[in-house]
């Protein structure tokens, strides 16, 4: 198995939240880690540099390459709130144009604050990560 640069780390979850210098980010992702948690049941680990990870999963690249990565995630960023899920995001139009203000990539969710966002959906679009069940 190889080895990403964002990989899970024994950093402390709180040390690094409570380092966070921006308050709003800081706020989100103290509202951020109930909400993963309670959906996939998994701890909240660090990965890498400033990736807030829950669960963990084996996948294979068309190469053959083996990784280990988190099951669904987020970044609290200086420019955005980046929200790590295990599918293609842009599949889910329907939530996606009830959520909010909002950015997608293939899958992330691109958020300037959780103040932009109906919660509820987000709960959803985050529940359909499913790697960890």
């Amino acid at each position: 198995m190889k080895t990403l640069v964002n990989t899970e780390t024994s950093k402390s979850v709180s040390a690094f939240v409570n380092s966070i210098e921006n308050k709003k980010r800081k706020e989100d992702s103290k509202t951020l880690i109930p909400l993963f948690q309670g959906i996939t049941g998994k701890k909240p680990k660090i990965w890498g540099v400033n990736i807030i990870g829950f669960g963990k999963y084996s996948y294979k690249r068309k190469n053959g390459d083996e990784f280990e990565w988190f099951t669904a995630g987020f970044s609290p960023g200086k420019a955005n709130l980046t929200l790590y899920v295990m599918y293609n995001i842009n599949d889910e139009q329907a939530l996606l144009k009830k959520l909010g203000k909002h950015r997608t990539g293939k899958g992330c969710l691109y958020l300037k604050s959780l103040d932009d966002v109906d919660i509820s959906v987000l709960k959803k679009l985050v529940a359909k990560s499913k790697r960890w069940l």
